[in-house]
């Protein structure tokens, strides 16, 4: 099973224990924390990546760590149980999993936006109703530039791409002329 499966089982048990305690927010927060704390870290990092420290002592040594930043309870155990079972490796993948399933739980769809020049707040808030009102979820807009766009946008939401570029247009107008 690829690593990215097994992340997504242990952020939906993660994500059923949050939401059972009405925490899901706090252990988001204290997930991201603790994945930054480990990225930051060169000795945090060796012990979560080292296949040779044996995972029960991976455990004991990553509890320790926890408790000394306060880290809830619950996410404590999880990490128990994601170390002890030899996981603890698939940090990245369990923070983006997690925060992937809680975006879904509420209807919260990423569309990354990338234009030649940054949009207005105006032009924002209007992509953002009509991908909205397109598919019915709340849009989160993530953009980027887009140095070889002579203009327009791309929209991505999911796995649908729409192009509203000047080069998108262009070639839109090849394909009708050349159909002729």
């Amino acid at each position: 099973m690829s690593s990215r499966l097994t992340a997504r089982r242990y952020s939906k048990a993660l994500l059923q224990i949050g939401d059972k305690q009405g925490n899901v927010p706090q252990l988001k927060q204290e997930l991201d924390d603790v994945a930054a704390a480990v990225a930051a870290n060169a000795d945090l990092t060796r012990l979560v990546a080292s296949p040779l420290v044996v995972p029960t002592r991976k455990a004991q040594v990553f509890e320790a760590v926890l408790a000394s930043a306060n880290v809830s309870p619950t996410l404590r155990s999880f990490f128990r149980v994601v170390a002890e079972a030899g996981r603890l490796n698939l940090l990245g993948d369990l923070r983006r999993s997690f925060a992937e399933l809680v975006d879904e739980r509420d209807g919260i769809v990423e569309a990354k936006v990338a234009s030649a020049q940054p949009l207005t707040a105006a032009q924002s808030q209007a992509l953002v109703a009509s991908l909205g009102v397109r598919t019915g979820k709340t849009i989160r807009l993530s953009w980027s530039q887009d140095s070889t766009l002579l203009g327009g946008i791309k929209v991505q939401v999911g796995s649908t791409v729409l192009d509203a570029s000047v080069q998108g247009q262009l070639r839109q107008l090849k394909k009708q002329l050349l159909s002729v």
